[in-house]
Order: C-alpha cells, then structure tokens, then sequence
C-alpha cells in the first residue's frame, strides 16, 4: 500500500544530508508542526475525547460523551510508575477551560476544575462483577501464607454460590449453539410478523375504503377492546325489516288511485248523487222508471216549412210527470251542475229567440205542466228530434 501515499518531497537544490539530515531539520520545524508550538514547555496538543458526561460550569451546557477538544496534554506526576498527565480544553460554547487528568489507581479520569461530572458510574461490586486487586493486597499475599489461605476459600465460596448461574448460562448459550436453527426461527417469526402486518393493513384500507376515510388509523390496544365490547350502537329495525315493511304497504296499497281532495264541485256532485239514489229507493218497485223521473223533457226542433200538427203530435206523446217528481229532479241536477243548466238556459233563450212570434198561427201552446227551456230553472233537456224525423 506503500505506493497509494504521497511520500514524494521536494529537496532542494541546497540540501545535503549529511550536513541537515531530514527536511524538517532544513526547515527547522517540527514533525508535528503546530501541535508542538509548546513542547518546550512540556505541552503537547492532542486531540482529547471527553470520557463521560459534564456540564460547564462557565456557560452551565450539558457536554455529552464522546465531544472531542483540541486540548494541551501535560505530565504532572506517577502512579507508581505509569504516568499522570492532565489535559487543559476550552469549552466550545463559551470561554471556560477545563482541565482534566488520569487516575491510574481507578482506572478512570478526574475533573480537576472547569466542569462537573454527571455521576453515572458503575459500581463493580454491587453489580457482582470480578475486581481487580489492589497493589498492597498482592503483597500480603505474597507475603503472608495464612492470609493467601484465607483468601483462597473465600474465592471457592464464591465460585460456590455463583455455579448455578454460570450452569444456566452454559446451558442457555448451548441451546443457541446451532446457527442453522436460529437463522431459521429468526426468519419464521418474521414472515408471521409480516404477514400480520399486512393483513392489519388490508382490514384498515377495507375500513377505510367503506367509511370514506382519509386518515390513517392506529393499532388497536386492549383498552380500545374492552371500551367497544362495553358498547352497541344498533338501529331500532334492520335494513331487511325496513324492505319488508315498504314491500307489504306496497302490497296491501289500492291499485285504483285515492279520491280527490274535498272540493266544492265534488262534494256538491257526491251530495246530488246521494239523492238519486236515495229517491231511487224510496220509488217504488213496480213503477218503471221515466224520463220525467230523470228530468229529462223532450223538445222538437223548430224546423222552418215544417208541418203544424207534426209539433203537435210530438207533444200529445210526451207523458205528463208528476209536479214534485220533476222539480226535485230538477232542482238536483241544477245543484250538480250550475254550469249546465246555464248552458241549457241560453241555447234555450237564443232558441226563443229565433222562434216566429207568440201572435203567429205556427206557436202552439204549451201544456200547463210542461217547463219552460229558456228559464234559469228548467231541468236537463234531450233533443231527439233528429232520430224521429229519421
């Protein structure tokens, strides 16, 4: 890999190297360049990454684990014979310093000022784990016999209570012992998982889709459960009772369309109708019934050049109705329809007036009972004077 760097330099034509050894001497400057502006003074910069979590105490900012400062490395003393060095860092958010060293006896660095530490340490001995001898108990164990004795059972003892749980470890590490075997229950939950992920997913686009939602919906928890069961939302009748019932009114309705509404016509005609046939009950059976019962009166034509007696012959055939029997037909067909009898009352007034003179020898008197066609009053009159000329 040596040939991917850039190891060319350039010498110059005054450089000899017997005379300046190295470049750095020809320039007179140091291999580490501006790190090594203080290295006469013992100060080194490095690049320091902060151990654990602090908090400035110029600016009162929470530093977190793993910030890194271009810090100014210095040796203050020995442990023994491993070295202290403490390292001096401004803060990055304000003009605060912080100075930190090692402590080798603990195997942990301390804040010296600038910062205090956010306490998250682990406790070796709470959390049963093996601790590391300390420097003047390994030489009264070299020393005194007695004491390595006492020392030794209390470490069988331990080991003692600690079996079991080394035994279920074993056994558990032992059971996942076949990479083949847990590749393949690791790959089958996760098509089961899949698979319900994507069947909550259609049931959810299915309730979505029948609701007009647009929203996206939640998991369901056992609360939302237990909250639904406690509930019932229901119609009083279902959609099939709702059609059933519409298809037996529909059944059971008249096929013949309903009466109008109370009129004035309608009811007069009802009412007229009433009558009729109230007096046709009331007429007694053996009697045929007559066209002067009906308030029907035959009257001729007035034909010019027309013979006398023909006038004549025609009213001897007309049958003399009862007084009271013609009026009451006459005033009931009146009541049933005004307009009629207005019309008939005109044609008969325009008939009167096209008739010759009452002085001339063609009128003919009419009989004492028989009404007049051009009064307001008369009853419904047939013209059936064209079938008998016929």
């Amino acid at each position: 890999m040596g040939e991917r760097k850039g190891v060319n330099k350039y010498y110059p034509p005054d450089f000899n190297p017997e005379k300046h050894g190295s470049l750095n001497r020809y320039h007179n400057s140091h291999p580490l360049r501006e790190r090594a502006r203080k290295l006469s003074q013992g100060i080194l910069v490095i690049r320091f990454e902060m151990p654990y979590n602090i908090w400035c105490d110029g600016c009162k900012n929470h530093i977190g684990m793993g910030v890194r400062y271009n810090a100014e490395k210095k040796k203050v003393g020995n442990y023994y014979t491993t070295p202290i060095y403490r390292f001096r860092m401004k803060c990055h958010l304000c003009v605060n310093y912080i100075e930190m060293q090692t402590d080798p006896a603990n195997c942990d660095y301390v804040i010296v000022s600038g910062a205090q530490r956010k306490e998250e340490r682990w406790d070796m001995a709470a959390n049963e784990q093996v601790l590391t001898t300390e420097h003047e108990k390994k030489q009264r164990l070299e020393a005194d016999a007695m004491f390595r004795l006492e020392h030794g059972e209390a470490d069988r003892s331990a080991l003692k209570k600690a079996l079991p749980t080394l035994s279920h470890i074993q056994e558990a590490q032992s059971a996942w012992k076949d990479d083949f075997a847990l590749n393949s229950m690791l790959r089958r939950r996760f098509r089961e998982k899949k698979k319900a992920i994507q069947e909550e997913e259609e049931r959810d686009q299915a309730l979505q889709a029948k609701a007009s939602l647009a929203i996206p919906l939640v998991p369901e928890t056992e609360d939302d459960r237990r909250l639904a069961s406690l509930l019932r939302f229901h119609t009083l009748d279902s959609y099939e009772d709702k059609q059933k019932l519409k298809r037996t009114e529909i059944i059971s309705r008249s096929w013949f369309p309903s009466a109008p509404g109370p009129g004035s016509a309608s009811s007069k005609a009802s009412s007229v109708l009433k009558k009729l046939a109230q007096g046709r009950r009331n007429a007694p059976s053996s009697c045929p019934i007559t066209v002067e019962d009906l308030g029907i009166v035959r009257r001729p034509r007035d034909v010019p050049g027309s013979p006398q007696p023909t006038a004549e012959k025609t009213k001897s055939r007309e049958p003399q109705a009862p007084q009271g029997t013609t009026q009451d037909s006459r005033t009931s067909e009146e009541t049933a329809n005004p307009k009629t009898c207005g019309q008939w009352g005109q044609e008969g007034i325009g008939q009167d007036k096209s008739r010759p003179p009452s002085g001339s020898s063609q009128e003919a008197p009419d009989p004492p009972g028989t009404p007049q066609p051009g009064s307001l009053s008369s009853s419904l009159v047939a013209d059936y004077s064209d079938s008998e000329s016929e």
